[in-house]
């Protein structure tokens, strides 16, 4: 049940990927930093199955993971805010984020290398502030990447929970431990069907009409 989980996850990033990838070379119309985004993910992803069949530890990819993924996101809701205010807050938001972390990484390395419970928060926080804007602002507009903005939003406030209670669960059974992650599995592919939902809806149907 756990590989159909992970595998199936996989499957469908990387089906999001192709697809995305279509709509912006052949119809140039998806976002550059949307595609940035599941690229790195894709990435990610593999080399974390690459180290975890190597019985090799992936915490460092891991907030590699979440650095990257806020900044991705980030320049993905500033490039799609409308209002100038807006795409200032995100450009200090990053910004203030990445400082913080730079320092915290120069006072104790360490962090790195195991759940960074401040790198976890900070990042999942700015992400989702600029998702509840960018949601703000599609109550009075069109409703741009929509489905995207609500599977993110939900994933964020559910895996952010796991992640934040993982250094706690290392010393727990591992049937808990196994638990925990089985679940955060189910949301990662949740997550990429909202993602999916999103290229159907906003994309499909403008290729079909150009046929």
């Amino acid at each position: 049940m756990d590989d159909l989980l992970i595998y199936s996850g996989y499957l469908v990033l990387l089906i999001n990927l192709i697809l995305f990838l279509y709509s912006f070379f052949r119809e140039e119309k998806a976002n550059v930093f949307l595609i940035s985004y599941l690229v790195f993910l894709v990435i990610i992803q593999s080399l974390i199955e690459c180290l975890y069949h190597l019985h090799v530890g992936n915490l460092l990819l891991i907030n590699i993971f979440f650095i990257g993924q806020m900044i991705l996101l980030g320049l993905f809701y500033e490039s799609i805010f409308k209002i100038k205010k807006q795409r200032m807050f995100a450009k200090f938001s990053l910004a203030a984020a990445l400082l913080i972390l730079i320092i915290q990484l120069l006072i104790d390395s360490d962090q790195f290398f195991k759940f960074n419970l401040l790198e976890i928060t900070i990042t999942s926080l700015v992400i989702m502030i600029l998702a509840l804007i960018h949601f703000y602002n599609m109550l009075v507009s069109y409703k741009e990447y929509y489905y995207f903005t609500i599977g993110l939003i939900c994933y964020l406030l559910s895996s952010t929970v796991i992640y934040l209670v993982g250094n706690l669960t290392l010393g727990l059974s591992n049937d808990f431990k196994y638990l925990s992650w089985r679940f955060n599995a189910f949301l990662v592919l949740l997550y990429y069907l909202f993602i999916l939902y999103e290229w159907k809806i906003s994309f499909s149907k403008r290729i079909e009409e150009k046929k």
